[in-house]
């Protein structure tokens, strides 16, 4: 017991304490978000950023003209069911074909645990949608956290922790990260643009995904001597 606590401590560096202290704030960052939803403080800052990226006068016209909307509607779809789910089966098995099988445990497992988690919550928080403008993509659940938000985080990231973690050179990794990111950013704010979420929702799914890909990226700095 003595031997596997000293080689647990000697695994943390300075790295991954950060890691650690970035995963333990992260549920109390959620939970603050979460609780200002809930008694209302977020309702006015809400209201004017989703009228931001509204035609003044007409809310039920986002800015821009059609085929931004249009493209929009395309980035908000990478942080769909299907496309995720496509998209972790066919990492998951590129991974195990590779050898990669822990990477792989880790990977699935994170986006089953963020799936699992992001129902769990808008069932316990049940906050109702917008209703200030049109929703320019079908909807069928709760609002708070945002699904795609935080599937989108927790896939993404995730991913790029698993990829970046067998990559050597600096540039590859900051450039998976990057896109990464992006991808994450894009899902994010196209709910918003399309009225399907108030920002706080949002802000909550980016929030929740990326505590489960920070607990990802933790075990594979734990779990294994490749460098991330």
């Amino acid at each position: 017991m003595i031997d596997r606590l000293k080689s647990l401590f000697g695994k943390l560096e300075t790295r991954t304490l950060v890691l650690l202290l970035a995963l333990v704030g992260a549920p109390w960052l959620f939970l603050s978000v979460a609780d200002e939803v809930s008694e209302g403080e977020t309702e006015a800052l809400d209201q004017s950023l989703l009228l931001a990226m509204r035609t003044p006068g007409r809310p039920a016209d986002p800015v821009g003209p059609g085929w931004l909307e249009e493209a929009v509607r395309d980035v908000t779809a990478l942080g769909g069911f299907t496309v995720l789910t496509l998209l972790t089966i066919v990492a998951t098995l590129l991974l195990v074909f590779h050898q990669r099988r822990r990477e792989a445990l880790i990977f699935a497992g994170t986006v089953i645990a963020a799936q699992i988690s992001s129902e769990l919550l808008k069932g316990l928080y049940e906050r109702e949608r917008p209703s200030l403008v049109a929703h320019g993509s079908y909807v069928y659940s709760h609002s708070f956290p945002s699904g795609h938000s935080a599937m989108a985080a927790a896939v993404f990231l995730t991913l790029a922790t698993v990829v970046a973690s067998v990559e050597p050179r600096r540039r590859t990794k900051a450039l998976i990260y990057g896109l990464a990111i992006i991808a994450v950013l894009g899902v994010g704010v196209s709910r918003v643009y399309l009225g399907v979420h108030w920002p706080t929702d949002v802000l909550g799914g980016w929030v929740l995904g990326a505590s489960w890909a920070l607990a990802a990226w933790l075990l594979l700095a734990l779990s294994g001597p490749r460098k991330i």
